[in-house]
């Protein structure tokens, strides 16, 4: 089977079918428009977007009376950046900007992916944070320019 386009959103959609099947995906493959992909059922599907958008957490990919199969991410391994001031927002996002580091934001966390040196900036900063693994709504898109 081939997937051209997403049928809509689980949190959306008016009607559902009694049987699901999830595919499993990494967050960073929510971007990819082209790719084969296994549902926990052990269907092989090929995805193949004619539009121009990324996958996000609950996208139906195919659905009749019977049946639906839906997009599920995985989590990730997450740093949740809780800053207590404007002045410690403003710090550490200059400086994951400058890392050109993406960033997703929920309600006044700022979530981004593990690693070990922004962990080690934040103990440094004294920034609130934890590391948790958590599940994220759509892809951190990383966004590059030269500095010429």
């Amino acid at each position: 089977m081939i997937i051209e386009k997403v049928v809509g959103n689980v949190a959306t959609l008016e009607k559902r079918a009694p049987h699901v099947e999830r595919v499993y995906l990494e967050s960073d493959h929510l971007v990819k428009r082209i790719q084969r992909v296994v549902t926990d059922h052990g269907n092989e599907i090929g995805i193949r977007l004619k539009e121009n958008r990324d996958l996000v957490d609950g996208d139906v990919l195919y659905m009749d009376d019977k049946n639906m199969i839906v997009i599920s991410v995985k989590e990730d391994d997450l740093l949740t950046i809780m800053p207590t001031s404007i002045k410690e927002m403003g710090e550490i996002a200059h400086q994951l900007g400058n890392r050109h580091l993406p960033a997703q934001f929920e309600g006044n966390e700022m979530l981004v992916q593990y690693d070990y040196l922004v962990e080690e900036l934040l103990q440094q900063l004294e920034i609130p944070y934890k590391r948790e693994k958590r599940k994220v709504k759509q892809a951190f898109r990383h966004i590059g320019h030269t500095h010429d």
